[in-house]
């Protein structure tokens, strides 16, 4: 019997800033999770911080034939300002500058991330 883990892909996007796994269920749901930039405008080009706009993230969804399904706050953190020294690898669990303001960042927690959900339409027959 084939587990949940044996229908799904791993897969890395390899646009700037893509160090996240997306989960590709069956080749037509596509969900991602990754540390969220919460304007576009003023994103990071190269995500060198971690930090990715969902707006970003649709569009590279968006420009391989998924549409946008549906979207959870499940893994938000307002806590997160989205500005730190070494970007979302200060906070836990990387916690990048080690007992500097260890207790600060513990305090904010993991860092703000979406969890958007895609989906591919039926192949058409022509």
């Amino acid at each position: 019997m084939k587990t949940a883990a044996d229908r799904t892909e791993q897969n890395e996007i390899t646009e700037p800033g893509s160090n996240y796994t997306t989960s590709l269920n069956y080749k037509r749901l596509l969900w991602a999770c990754h540390h969220n930039s919460p304007v576009a405008k003023t994103e990071d080009p190269n995500a060198e911080n971690g930090y990715v706009s969902e707006e970003r993230i649709i569009e590279l969804a968006k420009a391989v034939g998924f549409e946008l399904a549906a979207s959870s706050d499940m893994n938000r953190n307002p806590k997160d300002d989205h500005e730190h020294p070494n970007g979302v690898w200060t906070l836990p669990p990387s916690l990048a500058m080690g007992d500097e303001d260890r207790e600060k960042y513990l305090a904010i927690g993991e860092s703000d991330r979406m969890t958007p959900k895609f989906v591919k339409p039926e192949l058409k027959a022509t």
